[in-house]
Formats: structure tokens, C-alpha cells, sequence
């Protein structure tokens, strides 16, 4: 392996991680589609471009498939040279697909090297051939997501042949394995006929094969014989116009199969040719895989440009979302505040009462007799019953509570019908619930007054610095200077009118005189500010976790990379597979230089004159491969030097193609 092939795996490894991760969780315009395209990304991923990446010289996989009725199993029949699929009339036929490979390939095919999702039944010949319609076991819808496995000495080694399902079959399942199955083939055989092959189901996969820069050959089936000339010509002339013009179009003319159900040997001997010189060759076979390889690369590049784009989308709506929830948030925690500034707390009798112990007569004379008359103002009124500060304590407690609960409970209604209005929103709100504050903010609200109150007692006890400002503090009670404090910090009269802007002010005024008496006048400025900005804080924390309810909604959506980051990483592989990714090979064919035998002139058979299966002699053979040693690819070294695997179960092998299968057929 070279150190260009480790970096695109490295690439490859990390653009997979990323596309696994990517949520595309909210309902957003064209998101389907692009779930459709992750979805096939990583099958596309662990199906065939890092198993293929990583071995260029594994065996080819030449995928035959086509529209329902149009004889794929029968073509796939001819190629082998006896039934091993089985054919018939009633759809959907093939379900489980078979795939036939040479005995020295076993290990490549049987390991989860390539489409890991499917699991193997090894099929086994039977020594009497029997019709085509009877060949294999019955289709078996159970195990529809199963690839049957049949080794066949009359497929070439480092080529594999698989029969899909209809791609336009009647079934859901089918279509989808049979697009998976397509998706993973390093060659596509299409099979259509002179009848459909204009039908825009199969054009659509021919599209999408163009895209991909996959080796094609198409197979024109039960052509009339005086219609070939036209209908060939029409058909090229198609494939022009898609990007495919120099596929390779083998025609079938309408021939009676014999009492086998095969078409004769000569009929499909073209298509034989153009596959065994393929397979024989080295370089020719290096040269499809990598073809198909970088194309495929490339379209998983704009698949992830594609998933990318609806990433984006998926965080800018999460981010207006959020920015809904924030702003109201925002504003209701303002609200708080401001109602803590205007003096809108302090509308209450208590403030009438503290004035009348207080008074303020004699504020402006002497400081020091001021104080020691309000002292024991303030000492008698503690002690009366009830305790007058434990009546303000517990107002500024029922005041500030009820702001908190008002505004959660506003700002969670307007966040809720606000969201409702979008599609995305609607998805995420369904909960009514979440259009009222939380059941358990009562009693956290009721928490933080309680905690902001201890805080402050806390603050001033942290001030009480020298023995005078202490015996101060203990000559008046740590409860009546926390309630001077709290007073200070709510007494603003923007909020208020009449009589109550002249009680909030003298109480203003009393409190921070009585609090600059202890403590100085800067330090109680700088206890204001600090007590206010703490139950800034504890409001902010607390509508933080209400916003929360609704962050966590989408927190599943902001999991995994983001558009830019998956776009790197797509650009990163892309230029990692223009640097060549395995030491050239000269070429001992031109694929596109492959002579294409003219279609056989058809054969009449006599009643009985078929083809016996045993007969080996006159089972057609592929070309010939060169003299040269054949070259053991790495995957191959490594399984010679380790334990054989165990032998697969010998279950029956089914398909879901009506038509016979022979060995003869598998069973």
C-alpha cells in the first residue's frame, strides 16, 4: 500500500467518522433528501470505497443488473454456461442475490471485505442440471439481506459475477438492495430490451453511473432481428447524450431459450469476451477498480457537500432558536433587576414603619448622638413583637420572589409561542409544559432570596474589619445592618409616587448614613455595589437554568461537526485521490480499445438439443489469462498466512429471480 493510498484512507476513516455523527435532526426544508444522501455516503463508504481503496488488485465485482422482466438471470445463466439462477415470470423475482465467483476467490468474497451489512450463504452445485425456473431454492423474502455465495470453476479468478435484484421491482426491499448492490460493483452489466430500454427508471441509473465514472456495458436483450440495426443505433445515441458513449452495447436477438431455459452459448459469447479480457489482465483490472474508485470518491464528495449545506442549515435554525429563547431570557432577568432599582420592592408598609422608628430630624445633627439615639431606637424596636426586621426580611423575601416567578412564567410563555411559529420550533415544543416555568421554581426562587440574605450577612461580617466597626455591628445586631443594607440596595425611587418617594428616600438616606457610620462611606458604596451585583448574579444563574429547558432541546442537533468542518475534510479526500494511489501498470488492454464482437446470429435447437451442464467440452470458455504468474494481492498473502475460516453454513441458497438456476443449480 502506498503512502498515497494510507492518506486517502486516513481521509476516508475521518470523513465517515464525521458523516456518522452529523445530526440532521430538525424538519427543515429538503432535509429528506439529504438524509437520503448520509444514508447512502456511508453505505457507499463501508460497501465499496474502503474496501475497494484499500486492495486495488482484489477481484473485480461485475454487478448484471436491469428492469424487472428484462432477463438478467438468464443472461447471467449463458455467461456461466448452465443454470445457476433461477428465472421465471412471477415478480418480484430475485431477492437474494447470488454471486458467482471462481473457487480461488472464496476468501475475497466471503469475509465482510465488501457489503459487510449482508450476510453469506454459501450455495453448492448440484450434479443434475434442472430448468432455469426451478434452479436455486425459492425466493425467500426473510432473507432478503443476504448475498448468496457460489463458487463456479467456469467464472475466471479476480472476476465475480453478481445477479441483482430488479431495480424497479414491485418491492420496496428489492429496490434497495439493488441500488446497494450497484453502488458496491466495480463494473455494471445492464441488462434492458428492445421494448424498455428507453424507460426513465434504468436511465436514471445510467445517470448516476456517468456520475460516477463506472465501467459500463449495456446488454440489449430480445431484440428483434430485423429491428437490432435501429434499436442498437437509437440506444448509443442515448448513451451519447448521458456521457456514456464509449459503453459497450452487446445485443441479444430474440432467440428460443431451450428446454433448459437458456439462451444459446454464441448469444451472450460478446459479452464473455469483453468480461474474461478484463479479468485476465492485470493492468485492465487495475484500471477499473481505480477508475471506479475515484469516481466514486468523487461523488462522495458532493454527497457530502450536499449533507454539509443541510448541516449548516440545521445549525442556523438551532442558533435562531436559541437566540429566541435568550432574548426573552434576557429580557426578563432585566426586568428583575430594574424592579430591584425603581424601588418598586419597597411599596409597603414596612418602609412607613422602619421610617417612624428611624425618623430623620436628627440626621443632620451631630453623627455621633445621632447614632446612639437611632441605636437604641433600633435596639428597642428588635425587640419588640414581631421583630420589625424580621417583618422587612421577610417583605423583600415576597416581593423579589414574586418578581422572579412572574417573569420565568412570562418569559417561558413567549418563548413557546414564539418557537410554535416555526416549523423546526413546533418539532421541539410540543411539550405544553414548556410554556410554563419550570414546576420547581418556587421553591428555587424562595432558595436564592434566602442564600442572597446569608450572603450579605456574610459580606458584612467579611467588613467588619477592626473592633470598632464590630462592636458596632454587635451594638445594633447583624440582622438590623443586613436589613439597612438590603434597603440601600432596593430604595430608589424611580418606580414610585407620592408619599411613598419621600419614604423610600429618607429610608435611603437613614440606611446609608447608618451604614457609613459603621462601616465609612467607600466601604459602603463598595458593599452596595457588591450586594447588587451578587443578586444580579443568582437572578442571571437562575434564568440561566430555565433557559436551559429549552437549550437542552437542541442540544442533540449540535452534536457533531459542522458544514465547514465536513467540507474540509470532503475537499481533503477529494485531493488525496489526485495523487495515484498504487505504482502504474503497464496495461496489456485498452479497455476502451476491447474489440466488442458483433451479436450472434441466432441458433434454432432442436427439441432436446441442449446444452448438458456436465458437458464440459461444450461449456464456452472465458479468454485465456497471460502465462505470467498470477499476482497475490495483500488481502490474499495475509489469509494464506493465517487460520482458515470456518466453513460457511451450507443453508439453501435462494434468489428471487422467477427464472431457473442449474449448476447446475445452487441449492
Amino acid at each position: 500500500m502506498t503512502d498515497s493510498t494510507t492518506l486517502a484512507l486516513g481521509k476516508l476513516d475521518e470523513l465517515r467518522a464525521q458523516l456518522a455523527a452529523t445530526s440532521l435532526a430538525l424538519e427543515l426544508p429538503g432535509v429528506d433528501t439529504a438524509r437520503a444522501a448520509q444514508q447512502m455516503a456511508l453505505r457507499q463508504i463501508d460497501d465499496y470505497i474502503a474496501p475497494r481503496l484499500a486492495n486495488l488488485d482484489a477481484p473485480l465485482l461485475a454487478v448484471v443488473g436491469g428492469s424487472t422482466g428484462a432477463g438478467k438471470s438468464t443472461v447471467v445463466n449463458a455467461l456461466v454456461g448452465h443454470p445457476v439462477t433461477r428465472t421465471g415470470a412471477i415478480r418480484p423475482t430475485t431477492r437474494q442475490p447470488i454471486l458467482l465467483h471462481s473457487p480461488s476467490d472464496r476468501e475475497w468474497f466471503s469475509s465482510a471485505r465488501i457489503l459487510p451489512g449482508l450476510s453469506r450463504i454459501t450455495g453448492t452445485a448440484v450434479s443434475t442440471p434442472v430448468p432455469s425456473n426451478q434452479a436455486g431454492a425459492a425466493p425467500d423474502a426473510a432473507l432478503i439481506s443476504s448475498v448468496v455465495l457460489v463458487a463456479d470453476d467456469h467464472i475466471p479468478p479476480d472476476l465475480a459475477v453478481l445477479d441483482a435484484p430488479d431495480i424497479d421491482s414491485i418491492a420496496d426491499e428489492n429496490r434497495a438492495l439493488a441500488a446497494q448492490l450497484l453502488a458496491a460493483a466495480d463494473l455494471w452489466c445492464f441488462v434492458t430490451t428492445a421494448n424498455r430500454y428507453a424507460d426513465a427508471v434504468p436511465w436514471k441509473l445510467l445517470d448516476d453511473a456517468a456520475a460516477r465514472d463506472i465501467t459500463v456495458a449495456v446488454v440489449l436483450n430480445r431484440v428483434p432481428p430485423g429491428a437490432a440495426a435501429d434499436v442498437e443505433s437509437d440506444l448509443r445515441r442515448m448513451l451519447a447524450e448521458r456521457g456514456l458513449a464509449e459503453a459497450p452495447v452487446f445485443t441479444i436477438l430474440e432467440t428460443p431459450l431451450d428446454e433448459l431455459g437458456m439462451l444459446p452459448a454464441e448469444a451472450v459469447a460478446p459479452i464473455r469476451q469483453w468480461l474474461g479480457t478484463i479479468a485476465a489482465d492485470r493492468a485492465s483490472r487495475h484500471e477499473v477498480a481505480r477508475r471506479t474508485v475515484a469516481g466514486a470518491v468523487a461523488q462522495l464528495q458532493r454527497k457530502a457537500l450536499e449533507v454539509a449545506a443541510a448541516r449548516d442549515a440545521q445549525l442556523n435554525s438551532t442558533d435562531e432558536l436559541l437566540a429566541v429563547a435568550s432574548d426573552e431570557y434576557d429580557e426578563s432577568v432585566e426586568h428583575v433587576i430594574e424592579s430591584t432599582r425603581d424601588g418598586t420592592l419597597l411599596r409597603s408598609e414596612v418602609l412607613a414603619r422602619w421610617q417612624d422608628y428611624v425618623g430623620t430630624s436628627d440626621v443632620f445633627r451631630s453623627i455621633e448622638t445621632w447614632f446612639g439615639r437611632f441605636r437604641d431606637r433600633v435596639g428597642q424596636w428588635f425587640s419588640g413583637e414581631p421583630a420589625p426586621v424580621r417583618e422587612v426580611e421577610n417583605e423583600i423575601e415576597t416581593g423579589l420572589h414574586a418578581v422572579i416567578v412572574d417573569e420565568a412564567g412570562r418569559a417561558a410563555g413567549a418563548v413557546w409561542q414564539r418557537l410554535r411559529n416555526t416549523a423546526a420550533g413546533r418539532q421541539l415544543v410540543a411539550d405544553p409544559a414548556l410554556a410554563r416555568e419550570s414546576a420547581d421554581l418556587d421553591a428555587r426562587a424562595s432558595q436564592l432570596v434566602r442564600d442572597w440574605q446569608t450572603a450579605l450577612m456574610q459580606l458584612i461580617s467579611d467588613n467588619a474589619a477592626n473592633k470598632r466597626v464590630q462592636a458596632r455591628v454587635l451594638s445594633l445586631g447583624l440582622n438590623g445592618v443586613t436589613v439597612a443594607l438590603m434597603v440601600l440596595v432596593f430604595a430608589s425611587t424611580a418606580g414610585l409616587t407620592g408619599g411613598e418617594i419621600a419614604i423610600a428616600g429618607g429610608s435611603a438616606v437613614i440606611g446609608q448614613k447608618l451604614l457609613e457610620t459603621i462601616f465609612g462611606d467607600e466601604a459602603v458604596r463598595k458593599l452596595a455595589a457588591e450586594a447588587r451585583d451578587d443578586l444580579n448574579a443568582r437572578v442571571q444563574q437562575l434564568f440561566d437554568e430555565e433557559y436551559e429547558r429549552y437549550a437542552a432541546l437542541v442540544a442533540p442537533v449540535l452534536e457533531g461537526p459542522s458544514g465547514a468542518e465536513l467540507t474540509a475534510t470532503a475537499d481533503a479526500l477529494a485531493s488525496s485521490m489526485a495523487v495515484p494511489l498504487a505504482d502504474p501498470v503497464e496495461a496489456a488492454t485498452n479497455l476502451n480499445a476491447i474489440t466488442v464482437p458483433t451479436a450472434a446470429t441466432p441458433v434454432v435447437r432442436e427439441p432436446g438439443d441442449y446444452l448438458d451442464a456436465n458437458d464440459l467440452d461444450e461449456v464456452p470458455h472465458w479468454p485465456s489469462r497471460p502465462t505470467s504468474e498470477r499476482p497475490v494481492p495483500e488481502a490474499e498473502a495475509e489469509a494464506e498466512a493465517m487460520p482458515p475460516l470456518p466453513p460457511l453454513p451450507q443453508l439453501p441458497a435462494t434468489s428471487d429471480d422467477p427464472r431457473p438456476d442449474t449448476a447446475g443449480s445452487t441449492q
